[in-house]
């Protein structure tokens, strides 16, 4: 699934308590993919920004010939469900309380373990402890991706509905 769409779904699903809430679930949900692709992708902005060339991302038909092998490892870290307890039972720990907005993170790798498909960066949910990986249907699909378009349009229409039905009364 896109970021934005990850983020959204975090705010939407984990972040409704108020708006500082709201932000950090948001910010969970899209952190698995930040973290994995944030250093290239500033690179590419760095490079379209000052006219140079950012070789490691040409094209699709290049697959993964030019994206730099720390991303993979990275990847299989922000994607992995395994990863994902232990941190979130750690901070659960340190603060003697969890943060519930930290399972928008929990709930990207979900998504993506159905979204993405063996042809580009299959999620690997169960890494360190297994390299197994579901071959779902690419996010970037239209049967994916308009409706989850549809149903963020729609969980946000109602959830704008009833807090403006609720603020009003």
């Amino acid at each position: 699934m896109d970021i934005l769409s990850h983020g959204l779904w975090g705010g939407i699903a984990l972040g409704r308590k108020n708006k500082k809430s709201f932000w950090t679930a948001f910010s969970f949900g899209m952190l698995p993919d930040l973290f994995a692709f944030g250093l290239p992708i500033s690179h590419l902005l760095f490079s379209m920004i000052t006219g140079g060339e950012a070789d490691f991302i040409r094209g699709p038909e290049d697959g993964y010939a030019n994206i730099p092998s720390y991303v993979f490892s990275l990847y299989d870290i922000s994607h992995s469900l395994v990863v994902f307890t232990f941190v979130f039972l750690l901070v659960w720990m340190i603060r003697k309380k969890p943060l519930w907005e930290m399972g928008a993170w929990g709930l990207h790798i979900v998504m993506d373990i159905f979204s993405h498909s063996d042809a580009f960066f299959p999620t690997p949910f169960l890494w360190p402890v297994s390299d197994f990986y579901f071959n779902g249907m690419s996010w970037g699909q239209p049967t994916i991706f308009f409706p989850n378009i549809i149903l963020l349009t729609a969980a946000y229409s109602y959830w704008w509905y009833r807090h403006r039905k609720i603020s009003v009364s």
